[in-house]
């Protein structure tokens, strides 16, 4: 198995296990929704609230190594907790809090690779909206690929309702211009 779903799937029990809301976003979903393409890392919401991080973070430190010596500290100030699995993989785990990263896990479901595999991944409108507030050039390609891949069957309102607040708070409307010449070109 390749050692990314195999790091995502670990990470996945142990979510399980301790009953958290979950769901995995980035590249992993990206394989699901878009055209699927290398990833190095998996990323990951998970939905902590205000002011229980210390509690989340606590428990996945004690299961999984930091990536930096001040990885609570770290999370704590820019809400993602970097850690790594045993084979080395990099996880990236927001902490969710906002009420899109809740009703994106909400509206998460999962994916069956095959017989004995299965993520929880967040949906292709959800992932959307995750790519463009994150507005890299990454990310632009793989939103292209979504359209492409699931073009006529998104829900493009949700798309803009949940993306216009975030773009606002981020003080960057060019993104919600950019994505619609995008979705025109697919529809």
């Amino acid at each position: 198995m390749n050692p990314i779903f195999q790091a995502a799937q670990n990470l996945q029990n142990f979510c399980e296990q301790t009953r958290w809301k979950f769901c995995f976003i980035g590249g992993l979903a990206v394989q699901r929704w878009g055209q699927p393409r290398m990833t190095m890392d998996v990323d990951m919401t998970l939905l902590t609230g205000f002011g229980n991080e210390q509690y989340y973070i606590k428990k996945l430190l004690q299961q999984f190594t930091p990536r930096r010596s001040d990885a609570a500290e770290f999370a704590v100030k820019n809400r993602v907790l970097l850690i790594k699995d045993e084979n080395r993989t990099p996880f990236d785990i927001a902490l969710g809090a906002i009420p899109f990263e809740e009703n994106a896990i909400r509206r998460s479901s999962i994916w069956i690779i095959n017989q004995e595999f299965s993520l929880r991944t967040c949906s292709a409108e959800d992932l959307i909206v995750h790519k463009s507030f994150a507005n890299r050039g990454i990310d632009w390609f793989d939103i292209e690929s979504i359209l492409q891949r699931q073009q006529g069957v998104l829900n493009i309102q949700q798309i803009r309702d949940d993306l216009k607040p975030l773009a606002e708070l981020k003080e960057e409307p060019e993104i919600l211009t950019k994505l619609e010449r995008m979705i025109t070109a697919y529809r």
